[in-house]
């Protein structure tokens, strides 16, 4: 008992030196501030005291709000509030960011209300912010590092989403049921070189696995059209053995035109 009365002695007479200590702290502060206006300058008496006239205006702006009291430091901030979101709801709404990556913080905050768990669309930003799931890029990413790190089954949202924003993943227009079935050929302005002029990508891909071809030439015109296929394309195929079924085309140019066209003669 002894023992316990002396900490508490202790302790107080630490507080009150703590307190004392403040007074004249703001007694010191006061006297700044009293010594300006007789001098009318700020700008001497900070030099006198030793301060910034950045510290000068707030400490008058607190005399003037709070008196003497204003003058003194002000209590540490608390590191924890009684506000605090609990680790438990943000564990849950981490999970519910990853199993909807495509939801905004007010249907997140919905989905987070029908679980009995009330949390602002702002207080859901900030924590996903936090937690380095602020925007729909961010969530794809740790998607696809949970997918590489351990094998998961994707939700069809999941894999929506993934599909929409990977462009490796995007469902093509056309597809086919093997390589060489379906064709898609186009043809590209690239960009122009000096002494050169206009450079033209005649692009060929197989609608099956979006493998390409491409061969680039000065000239837009049909034979060029059909080098690439005479050159790269066909013997590609040919050398395993799979038939070409079809070439779609936009019907440019290049691809069709009177009854002696060269790529209309080539393909027939």
């Amino acid at each position: 008992m002894l023992q316990e009365r002396e900490a508490t002695m202790a302790q107080a007479a630490r507080r009150v030196t703590a307190k004392d200590a403040n007074a004249k702290l703001a007694q010191r502060r006061l006297a700044v501030l009293e010594l300006a206006e007789r001098l009318g300058n700020v700008a001497e008496a900070c030099r006198r005291g030793g301060i910034d006239r950045t510290s000068f205006y707030e400490w008058k702006r607190r005399f003037q709000l709070a008196g003497l009291d204003g003058l003194k430091d002000l209590p540490p901030i608390a590191k924890w509030h009684p506000m605090t979101t609990p680790p438990e709801v943000v564990a849950r709404l981490a999970a519910l960011a990853l199993l909807h990556p495509a939801y905004g913080c007010n249907r997140l905050e919905a989905l987070l209300a029908l679980q009995g768990r009330r949390l602002s669309a702002i207080t859901i930003q900030k924590i996903l912010n936090d937690q380095g799931l602020g925007t729909r890029h961010e969530r794809w990413l740790a998607l696809e590092r949970h997918n590489a790190e351990r094998a998961i089954e994707l939700s069809p949202e999941q894999a929506a989403f993934l599909e929409k924003l990977n462009p490796c993943f995007k469902e093509r227009h056309v597809e086919s049921g093997r390589p060489g079935e379906l064709l898609s050929a186009d043809t590209f302005m690239v960009g122009t070189l000096k002494g050169i002029g206009r450079v033209y990508l005649h692009a060929v891909v197989d609608t099956y696995g979006s493998y390409a071809f491409g061969f680039l030439h000065v000239s837009k015109q049909p034979e060029a059209a059909v080098a690439v296929l005479h050159n790269d394309v066909l013997p590609f195929y040919a050398k395993l053995d799979l038939p070409v079924g079809a070439v779609l085309t936009d019907n440019g140019r290049e691809f069709c035109g009177s009854e002696r066209h060269a790529y209309e003669l080539y393909l027939a």
